[in-house]
């Protein structure tokens, strides 16, 4: 039988709470998502599954399926540049820029509408 040094078996153990602790930590969190959304009328134009004026959540997760890191690159763009956008009308307008400076909340908000 071989014995593992308790040294060994603390430092696996911190190993361990600290990877939980991170993958928790990068976790998506939805309420916060949702609350920036609404506090940036984002669905004024979006709805989770509902087309408005602008393509429902679950249509935008389901074009990038699969592509969710070409998703995200795009759904950034549109949060933080404000480029022109065409509406599910054809028109076209400027997107609105997100009302925040955390690039953190941005990604979330980002993760969310892509985990529809």
């Amino acid at each position: 039988m071989t014995c593992i040094p308790r040294s060994a078996l603390a430092t696996a153990a911190v190993g361990i709470a600290a990877l939980m602790f991170s993958a928790a930590a990068s976790a998506l969190d939805a309420d916060a998502a949702k609350e920036l959304a609404t506090d940036n009328d984002c669905f004024k134009c979006h709805a989770v599954d509902k087309t408005k004026k602008g393509p429902s959540y679950k249509k935008i997760a389901a074009k990038y399926k699969g592509k969710e890191a070409e998703g995200e690159k795009a759904i950034l763009k549109n949060l933080t540049t404000g480029p022109k956008v065409k509406l599910e009308d054809g028109t076209e307008e400027e997107h609105k820029i997100i009302d925040t400076k955390d690039p953190k909340a941005i990604k979330n908000l980002a993760d969310w509408i892509l985990s529809r």
